[in-house]
């Protein structure tokens, strides 16, 4: 989005060129692939096993947006978001730690 820039106009230019901008982007388009085998990918999950335990594991992509953010984008991320990074993790390893032991008891 920074390289598409904002949406300041509020007239039909000032809204279409951002959108034109942004079709024409490979990287909006490889972002799109993505998004679309993420989403087989899940429902796939989805078919193995119950949703209880692939919701929960799925937000491992909570942890990978924090860690790609900081390290690609240079963003700044507060120790109070690692922290909370740091709980959603040990959220999904448990989760992902009860899914195995269901599993070895049927």
């Amino acid at each position: 989005m920074k390289q598409i820039g904002s949406a300041n106009g509020i007239g039909e230019a000032g809204l279409l060129a951002p959108f034109a901008h942004a079709i024409g982007s490979p990287t909006v388009w490889l972002g799109t692939a993505l998004l679309l085998v993420a989403f087989l990918l899940f429902t796939a999950a989805l078919s193995w096993a119950e949703l209880s335990f692939v919701l929960p594991t799925v937000s491992i992509e909570v942890i990978l947006n924090v860690a790609f953010a900081d390290y690609f984008l240079n963003e700044p991320v507060s120790a109070v978001r690692w922290i909370g990074t740091i709980f959603v993790s040990i959220g999904v390893i448990l989760v992902i730690r009860s899914g195995r032991r269901k599993v070895e008891e049927k």
